[in-house]
């Protein structure tokens, strides 16, 4: 499970739209941070690091397999796209 800590999201004309969200993700021991981007709001890309201080490389692995699964990764998109719509 996903616990979204805090999330964000720009837009201007140059870079689409650029996000970040802060996470946990149960049972591992540092939070992450993911940073999105898309010009039009579909076909994200994102860069994937340890929110504070490094953790386990096994640990971000584990969390890269889970963003392949739509349900993870669109959850983060959407807490990102709901902060820009605040």
């Amino acid at each position: 499970m996903i616990e979204i800590l805090k999330a964000s999201m720009e837009h201007n004309d140059e870079d689409g739209y650029v996000g970040q969200v802060e996470f946990k993700v149960e049972g591992h021991e540092h939070p992450y941070a993911i940073t999105i981007q898309s010009k039009r709001r579909k076909d994200w890309s994102y860069a994937l690091h340890f929110l504070k201080e490094p953790g386990k490389e096994e640990d971000i692995i584990a969390v890269e397999d889970l963003l392949e699964e739509d349900e993870w990764f669109d959850q983060l998109v959407d807490a990102s796209l709901n902060a820009l719509e605040k």
